[in-house]
C-alpha cells in the first residue's frame, strides 16, 4: 500500500479555526431554515432541516472532526442558546446523531475529487444522522415513554411514520440540500479555498479508504455515543431534564429577532476569516 510522506497535519490553530468556522456558517444556515416556508401535500409536511452542504462540504476538504463538532455546536450556540430555544438535556441526542453522521461523511471521501465518494459520503453521513434519529423515536414509543403521533389519513404504525419521515429527509435535506449543491462545491474548493486559509488540501494518498474507517475504534465509539444520544432523549422525555435555556425575550421581540443571530454569526464567521488570512500573510512574509 502506498503512503504518503507529505500528509498533510493540522496544527491546533488551524483546527480551532476550522471550528469557528463550521460553528459560524452552520449556525447561521441554520438560523436561516427557521424562515424558509414549510408546505405540506396532504397529510405530509415538507421542510428543510437543516442545510446538509455547509458542514458537508468543510468535513470533506479540512478536518472532519473539528469540522462536524463546530456545526453542532453552531446549532446549540446560535440557533438555540441565542434564539431561547433550547431543551436542555434533550439537545444530546441531535447533537451526537449529527456530529457522528457529519464525522463519517468527512472520512469516506478518499479523494475531493471523485464525485462518486462525495455522492457516498452525503447520503451516508445524512443517513446516519436520520436513522439514529429514527431508532430512538420508535424506541421512545415501543417503550411507552411517548405516545404514538399519527397522521390524519394515515394507519397508525411509527414504522409507517418513520420510514415516510426518513425519505422526506433523506429527499430534502439528503439529496435536494446535501448531495446536489456538496457535489458542485467539493470539486470546485478544493485546492482553491484551503491555502486562502493556510491549509494545505488534501491529497488522495492521505485520506482514509471506505476499508481503513470501519475500524472497531470508530464503531464501538460511534454505538456507545449513539446509545447516550437514546439515553439523554429518555431522560428528557420523562421529564428528567436540567439546563433548559427558554427565556421570554423573543415573545417581546418576536420572530425578528433572528435577524440578531444571523447578524452575530456572520461577524463571528467574517472575523474568523479576515484573522486567518492575515496570520497567512504574516507567516509567508517571515518564511
Amino acid at each position: 500500500m502506498k503512503t504518503n510522506s507529505k500528509k498533510r497535519v493540522l496544527t491546533q490553530s488551524q483546527k480551532t479555526m476550522v471550528f469557528i468556522l463550521s460553528m459560524a456558517l452552520f449556525g447561521m444556515a441554520d438560523l436561516i431554515t427557521e424562515i424558509v416556508p414549510e408546505f405540506a401535500i396532504g397529510p405530509i409536511e415538507f421542510s428543510v432541516s437543516y442545510f446538509a452542504f455547509i458542514p458537508l462540504t468543510l468535513c470533506i476538504l479540512f478536518e472532519p472532526l473539528y469540522a462536524a463538532l463546530g456545526a453542532c455546536f453552531g446549532e446549540v450556540i446560535f440557533a438555540d442558546l441565542l434564539m431561547g430555544d433550547f431543551g436542555g438535556l434533550g439537545e444530546l441526542e441531535g447533537f451526537i446523531e449529527l456530529a457522528i453522521g457529519l464525522y463519517i461523511a468527512g472520512l469516506l471521501v478518499k479523494d475531493p475529487k471523485n464525485r462518486r465518494q462525495i455522492a457516498i459520503a452525503v447520503l451516508v453521513g445524512v443517513g446516519v444522522d436520520q436513522m439514529l434519529s429514527s431508532i430512538v423515536d420508535i424506541s421512545k414509543v415501543w417503550i411507552g415513554i411517548e405516545e404514538l403521533e399519527a397522521i390524519p389519513g394515515l394507519p397508525k404504525s411509527i414504522l409507517l411514520l418513520e420510514g415516510l419521515s426518513f425519505i422526506n429527509e433523506m429527499v430534502i435535506t439528503g439529496f435536494i440540500f446535501g448531495l446536489i449543491p456538496t457535489l458542485y462545491l467539493v470539486p470546485r474548493l478544493h485546492g482553491k479555498i484551503e491555502p486562502l486559509l493556510g491549509i494545505k488540501p488534501r491529497t488522495e494518498l492521505e485520506s482514509t479508504s471506505m476499508m481503513e474507517l470501519l475500524t472497531p475504534k470508530l464503531i464501538v465509539s460511534s454505538v456507545l455515543f449513539a446509545f447516550i444520544a437514546a439515553i439523554s432523549e429518555f431522560m428528557s422525555e420523562m421529564d428528567i431534564n436540567f439546563g433548559v435555556w427558554e427565556p421570554e425575550f423573543l415573545d417581546k421581540y418576536g420572530q425578528e429577532f433572528i435577524w440578531v443571530g444571523i447578524l452575530v454569526a456572520g461577524v463571528v464567521f467574517a472575523a474568523a476569516i479576515i484573522y486567518m488570512m492575515n496570520n497567512r500573510d504574516k507567516k509567508a512574509v517571515t518564511e
